[in-house]
């Protein structure tokens, strides 16, 4: 996997990463550090990529169980080391699964399986930060 980020300097502390697939991502600095709020922060990338990491798992993981699955959300929250480096020492991830006749068991289960097993960016994430994740049902 790779990736090439550019300080684009003529907007301040904004920066454009080119994934080795091809796509491209903006992020952007506050403006208290240099910044002009013109897109994300890096660090709320790395939030929402562990989210989409782990959505991904919960989704085809009931799909390969034949779960008539329709929707997933998750909702991230973090918690953030006070001191530098300021790495996330929390975070809280509750999963919306919308489908019809999902079961409980199936939709714990593949929650559980991605926080546990799969899910790379959250493994990565859980060497600083406790992760506590929820679930709820939603019928379709």
């Amino acid at each position: 996997m790779e990736c090439t980020v550019d300080w684009m300097a003529a907007s301040g502390m904004a920066f454009v990463a080119e994934t080795g697939s091809g796509h491209l991502i903006a992020m952007d600095g506050a403006p208290a550090g240099g910044g002009r709020n013109l897109a994300p922060r890096p660090m709320e990338t790395v939030l929402a990529g562990a989210g989409a990491c782990t959505a991904y798992d919960v989704v085809l993981i009931l799909q390969r169980g034949r779960h008539a699955v329709t929707g997933c959300r998750v909702k991230l929250s973090a918690e953030r080391a006070a001191t530098d480096p300021k790495v996330f020492t929390r975070i809280g991830m509750h999963f919306t699964v919308t489908g019809r006749d999902l079961k409980a068991d199936a939709v714990a289960r593949a929650v559980t399986l991605s926080h546990e097993k799969y899910c790379s960016a959250t493994a990565m994430l859980g060497k600083t930060a406790e992760i506590v994740v929820s679930h709820e049902i939603v019928a379709a």
